[in-house]
This record gives structure tokens, sequence and C-alpha cells, in this order.
């Protein structure tokens, strides 16, 4: 078990790549702290998973974009569990939508969400992992958007680069507190947030077939990522960026 008897707190842990992180950090060994927004019902779900798993859970409903969910998330875990040992930061949104005319509300939702709930989020864990003076890891879910761009994406992609660009300057802030940031940039990964876009028959076979993989990612392929990058295993990893995308990217010609 690659997190044996750890604590892993994970942000937007109701669906997707979040809910795949936490019962992955759960089959792994880790008991687990799952923050949500308003989705009790299948909050409860991923707490059934995880103890189904012989681990303990525990759900702090919260909006990421907000500055004092991040210290109460942690707050809540350290009460429950007593420490931090690993931190995923997952939460965040899409809401696609045309350059020309893009909302201001919706760059707004969009940068809060994904990139400020990031930075406060990552900053609480990483205050409670220097206090107990144990080290810890960060990993927070980018995206393949971090490197290339999206027509209907011009708010979205910005945030992930951000993301990205965040795990590595922390590295470097926190490396002296033997805490390791690492990010993950997942390609198109069949979940929620991209459900309506990959409805259309022919735009999914497009996606499936610029993968050389032939296939769109699941959640789990995400999060076993994760599980290595939280683990021992990758002692001597900070400030990396792993692509997980099928060989999309490397797929130009």
């Amino acid at each position: 078990m690659l997190l044996e008897n750890k604590v892993v707190l994970v942000t937007g842990a109701s669906r997707g790549i979040g809910r795949a992180t936490a019962v992955e950090a759960a089959r792994q060994g880790a008991d687990v702290a799952i923050n949500t927004f308003r989705d009790d019902a299948v909050a409860a779900e991923v707490v059934a998973e995880i103890e189904a798993l012989g681990r303990k859970a525990i759900v702090f409903d919260a909006d990421v974009a907000l500055p004092e969910s991040a210290a109460g998330f942690v707050d809540a875990a350290v009460q429950a569990f007593g420490r931090v040992d690993v931190f995923v930061s997952n939460a965040g949104i899409c809401p696609f939508h045309a350059f020309l005319d893009m909302p201001v509300e919706t760059l707004r939702r969009t940068m809060e969400v994904n990139l400020h709930g990031a930075y406060f989020m990552t900053q609480a864990a990483a205050n409670q992992m220097v206090k107990q003076g144990q080290g810890g890891s960060i990993v927070a879910i980018s995206s393949i958007s971090a490197l290339v761009g999206g027509e209907m994406q011009t708010h979205y992609t910005p945030t992930k680069a951000g993301v990205h660009s965040l795990m590595q300057s922390c590295a470097v802030a926190l490396g002296k507190h033997g805490i390791r940031c690492n990010s993950v940039l997942p390609g198109t990964i069949a979940t929620d947030i991209n459900k309506d876009d990959l409805a259309d028959p022919k735009k999914r076979e497009y996606m499936e077939g610029r993968i050389p993989l032939g296939r769109l990612g699941r959640p789990e392929d995400i999060a076993s990522v994760v599980a290595f990058l939280a683990s021992d295993m990758a002692g001597y990893m900070s400030g990396a960026a792993l692509l997980v995308d099928g060989g999309a990217f490397a797929n130009f010609q």
C-alpha cells in the first residue's frame, strides 16, 4: 500500500478525478478527508466507498473559492485524523464559452475556483504540514490545457497553467520544509466536466482518434498517478509535471 496510514485531503472529491483519487487513496491505505460543495448525497456515496475499503473518511462541504474554506477544511481534517500528510488540489470547473462575448462572471468564477481556490487550499495545507514538522506531499490537478489552447476554454486554460506554475513555485518555497509539490496534467478524461462536450458522437470519435492509445482517459487513470506522486516512491520528485494523456500531446502529426 503506497499510502498506508497516511491522511489524505482531496478537494472536489464528489465526482470524476477527485472521487477516484479519494477512493484510490483509501485503497492504498489512507484515511481521507473529502471536500465537496452542495453534493451531500454523492459525498455520502464516496464516504461509503472509502469505508468499504476499511478506511475512515469525513466530508467538509465548502466552496473552495472562499479563502476561509481552506482553513476550515484543514482544521476539520486535523480534528478528525490528527494531521495532514497529503493534499490533493483537484476542485475545478470549465463552463465552455466563446471568447469574444465571455461573461465577466464566468471568467471571474472560473478563476476563483480553479486558481484562487487551489492557492488558498494549498497554502492552508502547507501551513499545517510545516507546523507538524514532518514534511508532506502536495499534488495539484492541472491539465493538458496548461500546454495547449482551446477555442471555448480561454477562461479555463490560463487557470490550469497557473496551477502548474503554482506547484513549481511551491516546490521551491516549501522544499526546505520537506514538502514536495507536483502537478498532474490529464488529457481528455471522461468526467462530468466535459460530458456535454463529448455527447456529440462525432466530437468523441475525433477526440479518441487523436489519442495514440485509442481511448479517452478514465478518472482512475489519473488517480493512480496521484497516488504515486503522493507516496514515498516519488520521494525525490518535486516541481514536476506528469502528463497523463494517452499520448495525445505527442500526436501533433
